[in-house]
């Protein structure tokens, strides 16, 4: 309990270091997570088992030659395709969106920073420094969380791809 009770401490002050702005970057972070674990989740749970219903499907035909055939083969991989792509592109929407949350809070910072030279003057270094802190973390949050996000949501991506592949490889076409 101790534990957790600074590590709530610690996030404080790093949002008070780091201003409002942080939350916002905080939310995109865990919305883009919680889509890329469900993502995951479907890609290794639920996708095996819509590909063997889809090739038991395929198997069961007795016709895989005609152009009908192929026409239906042809949806039944469209559908599977596009139940992997769901949620991909607001994916890739949050991973964009993370650093210019993180510049908004370079403007507000700065913004502090030029509010304090205006009433203080330019001789209060320990005013300013709050502003600049303002103007810096929530770039580096940021830029983290979307670091974070284009790299495991592009192997999310590769790992689509070639489950896709495979469900085509076992639907032979002759």
């Amino acid at each position: 309990m101790l534990v957790l009770m600074e590590i709530w401490e610690s996030i404080r002050d790093f949002v008070g270091t780091g201003g409002q702005v942080l939350y916002v970057v905080a939310i995109a972070l865990f919305l883009m997570w919680v889509l890329m674990i469900e993502r995951y989740w479907f890609l290794l749970a639920e996708f095996p088992r819509l590909t063997k219903e889809i090739v038991a499907k395929w198997d069961a035909r007795q016709d895989t030659t005609s152009w009908y055939a192929h026409r239906i083969r042809e949806a039944w991989i469209s559908e599977a395709s596009e139940k992997l792509d769901q949620r991909m592109l607001l994916i890739k929407t949050l991973v964009a969106i993370c650093p210019l949350i993180g510049l908004l809070g370079t403007v507000t910072g700065m913004i502090a920073v030029f509010e304090t030279m205006a009433t203080q003057g330019t001789g209060n270094a320990r005013l300013m420094a709050s502003g600049i802190s303002m103007a810096t973390i929530p770039t580096m949050a940021g830029m983290v969380a979307a670091l974070s996000g284009v790299f495991f949501s592009s192997r999310l991506e590769a790992r689509a791809r070639m489950v896709k592949a495979k469900l085509i490889d076992s639907m032979p076409h002759h």
